[in-house]
């Protein structure tokens, strides 16, 4: 017997040994199971497991009524699991956690659901995007401001963030990782153990104030990514981390680069104060002022000045300065002031938009989006539009559910990061640069653009047909750009023509982009747009 197979078996016998609160089911329906006097039955049937189980019930799917294991297709456990969840609803419950197994060439699944309905995401949230080089900190600083725990020297804390095993064993983030932790009104909710989803999830149930962090890269092969984090995604905030060992390097002028062409308020916090003198904190803090003053920004020192200072002036010219350490948590309190009293700064206009930043396949589920929510909301249940595809066409799909840092939610709106689960797609044909529409939009693909651009840094002039790449929502794209006047030199400000290299997607009129190619790099904003003909 396989250990998978055994450990199914264990916990078929567990619910046996649990009686009212569990259920066997073979599969379920929208045909059969949803006309009107079976729903009730059924719903009623789940209210008496819940009521068995102290709130709690257990599902196990792909079962015949006697226990016995049958297994159903990867398509009938998710039609199982999309009425499972409607009945939940019905009982005014929720399907907390599925876990699933292969058994004869299908899927046995057994679902945990739990009284009282899915979070209401409608209470205020602060999405901030970090930045800064490489082993200045960032996620350590975040890993202890999440968990409240020191980090013991050797970057223990960072390990909560960062989730790819060579991450791990080589110390440096290589993707976007995210976290969240909130406050409510005794001070911060945090997470208790960052390795179990079901801590994460609880951070979002409990919190009356979430903050979520979407934290960047900084090693320098990996800036693609780091503009990718800054400026495909809703951010409120920038944190941009400067080490007291190291000091402001070429990557943290790149980075700051970065967040002034996204237009965030930011803050600056110096890390492993700790690990210097105080004469060497107060040096690089004056450098620190320097960089900032040298790009027309005015530098405020919250240990001078005060939190409440800090409140009321950050913002497009102000920005503050934190001196921190992960270790002694010294400036970790000023942080959690600051953002648990920080307004949101981004704002909802429009119908429900978000652009896909990745794609991944769940077992009994399906397709899963991720991303920003941009504007408007989403729920589960409606209908949508994904694409642009290589063609051009917009493909329809339906909302299966929504998860915000691993909780099941009713909805979605714009700022929160959320994974949608869609019906109607294989996840091999969703790309990063796609977008997620309402079904009655009519949206337009784009392969060329005007825009007007700013070349920030360039050895020499750019030409027509120069190419870099373009990052524009979670776009990451060559295009070739043919300028109005035939050349743009380093600190010109000028029109041209771009025009994607490979495949077209969703541009509109006033969105703002980064481009680069190698240390080349400006900034830029769509001024008209071209549709597919």
């Amino acid at each position: 017997m396989s250990r998978d197979r055994a450990l199914l078996e264990r916990a078929l016998d567990r619910g046996e040994q649990d009686g009212g609160s569990v259920e066997f089911k073979e599969r379920l329906s929208r045909d059969v199971h949803l006309e009107s006097g079976r729903r009730e039955s059924l719903a009623a049937q789940l209210r008496h497991r819940l009521l068995s189980g102290d709130g709690e019930a257990t599902y196990v799917v792909g079962v015949t009524d006697d226990g016995g294991l049958a297994g159903v297709n990867p398509t009938t456990f998710s039609e199982t699991m999309d009425v499972l969840s409607l009945l939940a609803e019905e009982a005014d419950a929720h399907i907390d956690d599925v876990q699933t197994w292969g058994i004869n060439q299908g899927l046995v699944g057994v679902a945990t659901i739990n009284e009282g309905s899915v979070l209401e995401t409608d209470d205020e949230h602060v999405v901030v995007g970090t930045a800064g080089h490489v082993d200045h900190g960032k996620s350590t600083l975040v890993g202890s401001l999440v968990t409240g725990n020191p980090d013991d020297g050797d970057g223990a804390t960072r390990s909560y963030l960062d989730v790819q095993p060579h991450e791990v064993e080589r110390g440096l983030s290589a993707d976007l990782s995210y976290a969240v932790y909130g406050f409510d009104e005794d001070g911060p909710v945090r997470v208790r153990n960052p390795n179990r989803k079901a801590d994460r999830a609880g951070v979002v149930e409990e919190a009356d104030r979430l903050v979520s962090f979407v934290d960047t890269v900084g090693h320098e092969p990996w800036l693609r990514t780091t503009i990718r984090g800054l400026v495909g995604q809703k951010l409120d905030y920038g944190l941009l981390v400067v080490a007291a060992d190291d000091g402001p390097t070429r990557t943290t002028r790149e980075h700051l680069g970065v967040l002034l062409a996204t237009e965030l308020p930011t803050i600056v916090a110096i890390t492993k104060t700790d690990a210097v003198s105080d004469e060497r904190v107060e040096d690089v803090e004056r450098e620190v002022e320097r960089l900032l003053r040298e790009v027309e920004k005015s530098p405020l020192r919250v240990a001078r000045h005060g939190v409440d200072t800090a409140l009321e002036e950050i913002g497009e010219r102000v920005v503050p300065i934190v001196e921190t350490s992960a270790i002694t948590m010294d400036g970790l309190d000023t942080l959690d002031e600051l953002f648990d009293h920080l307004p949101k700064t981004s704002q909802d206009t429009g119908e429900f938009r978000m652009y896909v930043d990745r794609s991944y396949s769940v077992t009994g589920v399906g397709a899963v989006a991720s991303g920003t929510v941009k504007s408007g909301e989403v729920e589960a249940g409606d209908e949508l539009l994904i694409g642009p595809m290589p063609d051009g066409r917009f493909q329809e799909v339906e909302v299966r559910s929504i998860e915000m840092h691993y909780h099941r939610v009713d909805q979605a709106q714009a700022g929160r990061i959320v994974g949608i689960a869609l019906k109607g797609i294989k996840e091999s044909a969703i790309e990063r640069g796609m977008v997620l529409l309402p079904r009655d939009a009519d949206p337009d693909p784009v392969r060329e653009f005007e825009a007007e651009v700013m070349v920030l840094n360039h050895p020499t002039r750019i030409g027509d047909g120069y190419e870099p790449v373009v990052h524009l929502e979670t776009i990451g794209e060559a295009a070739a750009f043919h300028p109005d006047e035939g050349r743009l030199l380093p600190g010109d400000t000028g029109e041209t023509t771009v025009r994607f290299k490979f495949r077209p997607y969703l541009v509109e009129e006033g969105q703002k982009f980064v481009f680069r190619e190698g240390r080349s790099k400006g900034v830029g904003t769509v001024t008209d747009v071209q549709p597919l003909e």
